[in-house]
């Protein structure tokens, strides 16, 4: 029988991800969704929340989600925007795509700025389209596109809404908790993040950083009952409960994951492994002659894309297989005209998880009889 250890096979990828053993650890035990522990708990991650995003709690509040992601999305988009009003995605890459798809599905009157998955989105042409275009209410767009890994400059995209006073939503999901935000001075009311991200968390939730004031002057805007954004913050405030059964295992995770982010020196101490892993991941992978996506000037530290070898024995599946049969899980690309592949950065992964993975690469493609 083969030995085992805690750790199991290391997650390049933009989530969920590698934890650590005492995330896991975490969610061995049970709590009662209304046992005062857990009420406790839960009060204690929004605060810390707001700290992350080195908010003031007097103007911004946490309002937790259960379900992935998206769902976290799709309850803003469809809990803030009033009846008449219109929303404007800025889109370049598969994740605005997404929030197009969500306005559409609801019923929002919904617009789109679009540029090309390889450039940040354009600054200039929002500028000019909210002075043409005064019926747009909000304007949303993401931080870190993970379709590609390019980080887009929502400081300036907040300064022009701010200029035309629409309302901002950001789609921060793999970004926060890793890349410094200051939702005041960019004038953000929404953004929306994940427990599975830069984090370190399980699935099971994701959060919203709301301001408080655009967020009660919601009241009757959702278009959904377990995603009405106000009536779950209305919950939380009343009684300190989720309104419906929540992830109390994945929470306890979270709870853990924060206080093992604050150890690393908060945001800016996650950051920095998380930008060594990129560094050395982009040395390595150029070193054996794969080409990055992107432009340097708009890569992250978050997630990297890279072109697929040319040569003829080259398979992405088998690929991906050989190097999942060594230990380490990449992720496929999700770009519409280039053959990309992508590895990630975040999570539980050091330096010697990155060596790990560039030796394995390195044996891949031995085996395929790849030459680059």
């Amino acid at each position: 029988m083969p030995v085992t250890t805690w750790k199991d096979k290391a997650l390049f990828t933009p989530g969920p991800l590698t934890t650590s053993r005492t995330v896991k650890q975490a969610m061995l035990r049970d709590l009662g969704s209304r046992d005062h522990e857990f009420i406790a708990l839960i009060a204690d991650v929004r605060r810390r929340l707001v700290e992350v995003a080195a908010a003031d709690p007097d103007a911004y509040t946490a309002v937790l989600m259960q379900g992935s992601g998206t769902f976290a999305i799709e309850s803003v988009i469809g809990s803030v925007i009033p009846p008449a009003g219109r929303l404007l995605v800025l889109v370049n890459g598969a994740y605005g795509e997404r929030m197009v798809k969500i306005a559409q599905r609801l019923g929002i009157d919904v617009g789109e700025l679009r540029t090309p998955e390889n450039m940040p989105v354009a600054v200039d042409a929002l500028d000019a389209l909210l002075a043409a275009d005064g019926a747009v209410t909000h304007v949303a767009v993401v931080h870190c596109e993970t379709t590609t890994g390019l980080m887009n400059p929502v400081e300036e995209v907040g300064a022009v809404v701010a200029r035309y006073d629409r309302s901002l939503i950001v789609d921060a999901m793999s970004s926060f908790g890793a890349v410094p935000v200051d939702l005041a001075r960019w004038g953000v009311d929404y953004l929306i993040s994940s427990a599975n991200k830069c984090i370190e968390g399980v699935p099971g939730f994701a959060f919203v950083l709301a301001r408080t004031v655009a967020l009660l002057a919601t009241k009757g805007y959702a278009r959904s009952v377990s995603l009405d954004l106000l009536a779950q913050y209305e919950g939380l405030e009343k009684d300190g409960q989720f309104r419906f059964t929540p992830p109390v295992h994945a929470i306890m995770a979270f709870h853990q994951a924060l206080l093992e982010l604050e150890a690393e020196g908060g945001v800016a101490g996650r950051g920095a492994r998380y930008r060594r892993n990129y560094e050395h991941t982009l040395q390595g992978m150029t070193a054996l002659g794969f080409r990055p996506y992107l432009a340097e000037p708009d890569r992250g530290y978050i997630i990297t894309s890279f072109h697929y070898p040319t040569h003829p024995n080259f398979d992405f599946q088998r690929f991906y297989q050989l190097l999942s049969d060594r230990g380490h899980v990449i992720y496929p690309g999700k770009l519409s005209h280039a053959d990309c592949f992508r590895i990630g950065h975040i999570g539980r992964l050091e330096r010697s998880d990155v060596e790990s993975l560039l030796c394995s690469v390195r044996a891949v493609l031995a085996e395929m009889e790849v030459m680059i």
